[in-house]
Order: structure tokens, then C-alpha cells, then sequence
């Protein structure tokens, strides 16, 4: 069977949006409408003839709207296969005519969630009738079509149009694959709300994951790549997918990428002092904290001017008039930050290409959650890694203990350190990156390249000694030889911060004490990938 003739449809959606110019166009084809509630009044105030479900069906609807569709009428008009005699004879036996249409969208049960509804709101903002009519008519697509988006509604009005008032069986098949995403999409949403209320089992057999395009990407990582960028589509999404892009170009793969990376590190610093991150291939190169915004900025610049070039920035307040124009002093492709100021977003204008991201509230850089990487065959899914250390975390280890001022600095270049690709090494000193180490196979060469970037910045500002004198060194993970500590004892610093745990711990801790070190021990490693 090919073309199908719509003489009856049924229309149940909780987005009116466009629903009264549908209805007059099957009206003009002949249609009959049959409706529920809500949609059947819609219809009617536009002037149009509705018959109700309940006339249809014999039934009232009844529990509050929870049953109405829920019939052999309904689901027996959309689920037989017409040219079966056997289904043709039970349909004539049950007076059950045939529905040659379904438009339905479903409840809002995500918009329920995001508006901070209550338990018995959202669970009543589950739809049941809808998905069974949306699974009805799409499993029998042969003959019936599907509608589960306003956004077709343009597409089926023409193709009624050229056809006099018929599908093809190329447009319901291609409606009912996107009906099938639909219910799947809405059950998966309801699903993960599930476990969010209920977090009690960290991995469920089963993990449901809600992503919807939000744009096609030029390309990939890589010109020869493809890509699109999907958001979360749950109620509890937050972060660069859900940030308001006020100017500059459209993002791309490697923006996304970089962005999300500087928005991680920055949420660590929502409540601290002004904070600014600079983000380079996903790696901090750059990081500060001080008394206004654009002194951060220029203490983050001056850690890795050459690499600054081109990166992504993230600070963690509104975006003031002095800062944008630092930062609009050399190019710059992505800002990331709570909210700009006019004066800022004046600065900015003038720079077309610099995209410009707002995110309201930071996200909360303890909250729960889970990452998932793709390889080959499957997904490895962790608990993100959330974990966060204070000053009574800390374990001394070595003779000499660490200044309040060698402990701020400590804590400081750990947290930089978690967002470093590893084996990473970070050199701090008054809240700021003095030296960032990333990425080597080895940690002795990470402490090495840290050292020595520290010591180019130095002489690109034609400071006297390099900012790792008299810094404290942060390892993510444990030194496993003298070496690599003895590297960062070369460059000038004074204090150090690791996990500890090696089985050579009591030697590198003896290094520590003949250089007269101050060393603590965190018990938390920070691998990044």
C-alpha cells in the first residue's frame, strides 16, 4: 500500500502552536477531527467541527484525564491491517472505524521538571495515552500517519495538498521513525528523572542518556571530520550546552570542547575571589585569582603569553569594562563567564568574531554526575570527578611544615592541577599559575616543560627571576622516583602537593627533607585523559 486517503484523524497535543491553521487545512480536505479536552476546545474556538473522543469511544473521560484515548475504538482504528480480512471483520463486529491520522505531542514532563514542580505535578505530567497512541500509529505506518512535531505540520499540509488529502508511505515512514525517537526520548527523560530523585544505585543496568541536536558543526576535530553538537535534553542539564551565545561566530567542535574544559575549572572558583582561566586545546594555560577581575586577567595572561593567543577565557564574575578590553587586546575566540556588563558587551561588539558565552549561575563544582567515554564496543561511564580537598585534608609528611601562605598556594595549583591533562604539574605563587606542565608520559619531563615555560614568561616580561622561585609545585598524581620533585626543587620552588601513595614515598620524602621542602600529602589522585 502507498498512497492512504486521511479521511479521519485524531488530534491530542498539549502545544497549541499552529493547531488551529492544521485543523482548517483538513477541514479543507474533508477531514473528520476527533479531540480531547484541551485540543478539542482549541478547535472549536477557531471555528472548526470537533467530535469528541467520548462520542468516539462511549466512554467519558474520566480520573482526571487519565483515561480517555485508552480504548479498542481508539487503538483498534489505529493498530488493524486493513487489507487482513480477519482485522476487517472485527473492526465491522466492534463498529471500530479507521483513524488515518494521529497528530499528538505529549505532555510536558521535562518543562514540569524544570520548573521545580513537585512530585505529584511531574508524575501527572506523565503521559500514557499519547505515547500508546504515538507507538499505535507508528508500528502501523503501512496505513496510518504520525505527527509528533508542530514542525511538521507544514510538510504534511503540502504533501495533502498535492496529493488530494493523502500520505505516501515514504512520508509516514519517515514520520513514524521520528515518533519512535519521540516516545523514546520522552520515556528516556522520565527514566533519568527516576534516577536522579532516586540515587541510590550509582550504575543501573540499564543507563538512559537524552541528547538532542542542537547544531551541525562545520566539522570535527579535524577539517575530514564530521560532527554535530548534541545537548542533554534532561531537566537537570547545565553547563556550555545550555549557555546563551550573545555574539561572535557559531561555536565549533574544538570551541565546544575548550569551553566546556574552561567552565569546569572556573566553576571551582564560583565562590573565591575574582578568578580568571585561560584554556588552550583543553588545557589550562593560564590561571588567577586577585582583587578585580581585570588583574586576574593579566596575571592569567602573564603564565603563557604565546599560548593565551587564540585560547578560551572563563572568569567567575559578570564581565566588566576593563577586563573585555584586556582580553579584546588579542584574539580571543571564546569568553565564557556568569553575565557582561553593557560596558563589556560594548568592547566586545566590536570584535564580530569573538563568541561570547553566558551561563547564569556557575555550576556547583561538587555536584554529582557521571562522564562516559566512547571506545570501541561500548562507553566506560565514571562518577565524575568531584572531589575537592581543604586544609584539613591535608597530611604534612616532611620536617619543615608549609607556610599559610606555601598552603594557599598549594591548594591553589591542586586545583589546577585536576584540570591538567595528565601527568601534570603545576608551579603557583599568589594565586596564580607561575608554570603548567601537561600531557607527558613521563612526570619529570611535565615538571621540566612547566619549569621552562615559567622561565620564557619571565623573560618575555623581563621579570628578574622566574615565578616558580619561591612557588608551591603540584603534582596530580604520586612521585614516583626523587627525580621529578627534584626538578621542581631546581625551579625554585618551596612547597609541594601530591597524592603520596608510591611505594618510594619514604625516599622521595627524605628528597624533600635534605632540600628543606615543605611537602603534604592530599590521599586524592587526579588523572585526567
Amino acid at each position: 500500500m502507498t498512497d492512504v486517503k486521511i479521511a479521519r484523524a485524531l488530534l491530542s497535543v498539549s502545544d497549541k502552536a499552529g493547531l488551529a491553521e492544521l485543523g482548517r487545512a483538513l477541514a479543507r480536505h474533508g477531514v473528520e477531527l476527533v479531540s480531547t479536552g484541551g485540543t478539542a476546545k482549541a478547535l472549536r474556538e477557531a471555528g472548526l467541527e470537533v467530535r469528541d473522543i467520548s462520542d468516539l469511544t462511549g466512554f467519558p473521560e474520566m480520573m482526571d484525564g487519565r483515561v480517555k484515548t485508552l480504548h479498542p475504538k481508539v487503538h483498534g482504528g489505529l493498530l488493524a491491517v486493513r487489507d487482513d480480512p480477519a482485522h476487517a471483520a472485527a473492526m465491522e463486529a466492534h463498529d471500530i472505524g479507521a483513524i488515518d491520522l494521529v497528530v499528538v505531542n505529549l505532555y510536558p514532563f521535562a518543562e514540569t521538571v524544570a520548573k521545580g514542580a513537585d512530585r505529584p505535578e511531574i508524575i501527572e505530567n506523565i503521559d500514557i495515552g499519547g505515547p500508546s497512541m504515538v507507538r499505535s500509529a507508528a508500528k502501523n505506518h503501512e496505513y496510518v500517519a504520525i505527527v509528533t512535531d508542530a514542525a511538521d505540520y507544514p510538510a504534511l499540509v503540502a504533501a495533502l495538498d498535492a496529493s488530494g488529502g493523502a500520505t505516501s508511505l515514504e512520508l509516514r515512514k519517515r514520520l513514524a521513525a521520528k515518533a519512535f525517537a519521540a516516545t523514546a526520548t520522552y520515556d528516556a527523560m522520565i527514566a533519568s528523572w527516576f534516577g536522579f530523585a532516586d540515587q541510590s544505585e550509582a550504575f543501573p543496568e540499564t543507563l538512559p542518556i537524552v541528547l538532542k541536536r542542537g547544531a551541525a558543526l562545520r566539522y570535527g576535530e579535524n577539517p575530514h571530520q564530521q560532527a554535530a553538537f548534541y545537548a542533554h535534553a534532561g531537566p537537570h542539564a547545565k553547563g556550555i550546552g545550555q549557555a546563551g551565545q550573545v555574539q561572535g561566530k557559531e561555536l565549533g567542535y574544538n570551541n565546544y570542547n575548550d569551553a566546556d574544559a574552561a567552565l569546569d575549572l572556573i566553576a571551582e572558583y564560583r565562590d573565591a575571589a575574582p578568578t580568571c582561566v585561560i584554556v588552550k586545546h583543553a588545557n589550562p594555560c593560564g590561571v588567577a585569582s586577585a582583587a578585580t577581575l581585570a588583574e586576574a586577567y593579566a596575571a592569567a595572561f602573564a603564565c603563557d603569553t604565546v599560548s593565551a593567543f587564540g585560547g578560551i577565557i572563563a572568569v567567575n564574575r559578570p564581565l566588566d569594562g576593563p577586563t573585555a578590553e584586556a582580553i579584546a587586546s588579542i584574539f580571543t575566540e571564546v569568553v565564557v563567564a556568569p553575565d557582561a556588563g553593557e560596558a563589556a558587551q560594548a568592547v566586545f561588539a566590536a570584535k564580530k568574531n569573538l563568541r561570547l558565552l553566558l551561563t547564569g549561575d556557575l555550576p556547583d563544582p561538587a555536584r554529582p554526575g557521571l562522564n562516559a567515554k566512547s571506545i570501541a564496543g561500548g562507553w566506560l561511564v565514571q562518577t565524575r570527578d568531584n572531589g575537592r580537598i581543604g586544609l584539613d585534608d591535608l597530611k604534612v609528611v616532611t620536617k619543615r611544615v608549609p607556610t599559610q601562605r606555601e598552603l594557599a598556594d598549594c591548594l591553589f595549583a591542586w586545583t589546577v592541577a585536576k584540570h591538567v591533562k595528565s601527568n601534570a604539574i603545576v608551579y603557583a605563587k599568589d594565586g596564580a599559575t607561575a608554570g603548567i606542565g601537561a600531557g607527558q608520559m613521563n612526570r619529570m619531563e611535565s615538571a621540566r616543560i612547566a619549569a621552562w615555560k615559567a622561565k620564557d614568561a619571565a623573560e618575555k616580561a623581563g621579570w628578574p627571576q622566574p615565578r616558580t622561585i619561591g612557588s608551591a609545585v603540584a603534582s596530580d598524581a604520586f612521585f614516583p622516583f626523587a627525580d621529578g620533585l627534584l626538578t621542581a626543587v631546581e625551579a625554585g620552588a618551596t612547597a609541594v602537593i601530591q597524592p603520596g601513595g608510591s611505594i618510594r614515598d619514604a625516599e622521595v620524602i627524605a628528597a624533600a627533607d635534605e632540600a628543606g621542602l615543605a611537602m603534604v600529602f592530599t590521599g586524592m589522585r587526579h588523572f585526567r585523559h
